[in-house]
């Protein structure tokens, strides 16, 4: 397993209970799939540098992650389904 840094972007209307509710999900995805969340730093409502699904701002999530192939595979899946997550990234640390 190696780890990994996992940024995602949270469409900033949702309500703070599907908020936390996603990123349980999310951070599920990971712990179902034999990999651990070492970190998770949300970084709350920012600008973004540019327009993405008509938002102006939205609410950053980062987690430091020890992942699986399969753990990133289904996180990617989630992360293209969820009409909440506007942007995400994995980047090998």
């Amino acid at each position: 397993m190696k780890k990994y840094e996992v940024m995602y972007i949270i469409r900033p209307e949702v309500e703070e209970e599907a908020r936390k509710a996603l990123i349980e999900e999310i951070n599920a995805s990971f712990t179902a799939n034999a990999s651990t969340v070492d970190k998770v730093d949300e970084w709350g409502i920012r600008d973004l540098a540019y327009e993405i699904a008509k938002c102006r701002k939205g609410y950053y999530v980062v987690l430091n992650v020890t992942a699986t192939t399969e753990a990133l595979n289904e996180f990617n899946r989630l992360a293209n389904i969820k009409e909440n997550v506007i942007r995400h990234i994995v980047v090998a640390e």
